[in-house]
């Protein structure tokens, strides 16, 4: 089978950065979300991640065109129907991804595979929605995507030899490196990264440091490129508190769960960079 069409369900941060490289790839893409201001909002992201690449030499004012050109927005999930691929980032709630695989099982075309973009919900149980489980597979795209290279492909428990195969070439094509991960909640990424994110929070407070102090030891002593309590203000900390939430949950072991004060931000509104303030406050 191969990949020519492509449809991106949500058009926020993680969406419109799949559909950029999707298009900047070859591929003819359809920009979904729910209502036009948001694919104009998403299209307008992929205009200024162009220009900028532009200005700085990587791409040509024509090439840029050209990858616009491939990109139709949409806010009607039936448009699915002559696509090979939808990838799914819409917000990370099970019922709201299950819903949308429901609807999209019945739209899309009997031969088109379904990929969720979650960062911790089992693809498994996504794909019980649909009557096609062994379709549905995990591609978790990192923050930003048209610049991080990892692409975390995870198989559902029904997920077929032949689609992952499909979906492994397609993520090379995109200049990304799949890495193949089963199916548990948080897979490797957030397994890893959101509990040292928790554990930082948990540092902050119980006042062993300033939040400052925290990422500076993560960065100047661990090598990070950011501390891990701006980390969580870039991702988001209601992102950071699902995350956690569904570790704890999925794994019903306490070394999960979410920090007091994580929960006490995200109750105030302070989400991070999205929202202006989180640990840190922004212009």
């Amino acid at each position: 089978m191969k990949v020519e069409k492509v449809m991106v369900v949500g058009a926020g941060q993680m969406g419109s950065g799949i559909a950029q490289v999707c298009a900047q790839a070859g591929y003819i893409v359809l920009l979904n979300d729910l209502k036009p201001e948001f694919v104009e909002r998403g299209l307008g992201v992929i205009n200024k991640n162009l220009s900028r690449n532009v200005e700085k030499g990587r791409m040509t004012e024509e090439q840029k065109q050209a990858v616009l050109d491939r990109i139709t927005v949409s806010t009607d999930l039936q448009d699915a129907a002559e696509v090979d691929l939808v990838i799914e980032a819409a917000v990370e709630n099970l019922e709201v991804k299950s819903n949308i695989f429901a609807q999209l099982d019945k739209m899309a075309p009997a031969h088109a595979i379904l990929a969720s973009n979650t960062s911790s919900l089992p693809i498994t149980e996504i794909a019980a929605a649909t009557n096609r489980p062994d379709k549905v597979i995990g591609m978790h795209f990192m923050n930003p995507v048209p610049v991080m290279k990892l692409v975390e492909i995870i198989r559902g428990l029904a997920t077929s030899d032949e689609v992952y195969q499909v979906i492994e070439d397609m993520t090379k094509s995109l200049s990304k490196v799949p890495v193949e991960v089963n199916d548990f909640p948080g897979f490797v990424s957030n397994r890893v990264l959101m509990p040292m994110i928790n554990e930082a929070i948990y540092t902050l407070y119980e006042g062993v440091a300033t939040k400052e102090a925290i990422d500076e030891v993560m960065k100047l002593g661990m090598n990070h490129p950011m501390g891990p309590l701006t980390l969580a203000d870039f991702i988001g900390l209601d992102t950071c508190l699902y995350i956690m939430e569904t570790l704890h949950e999925g794994f019903g072991d306490d070394k999960y769960r979410p920090c007091p004060l994580l929960r006490k931000y995200v109750k105030a509104g302070w989400l991070g960079r999205k929202t202006g303030r989180g640990f840190y406050v922004y212009e």
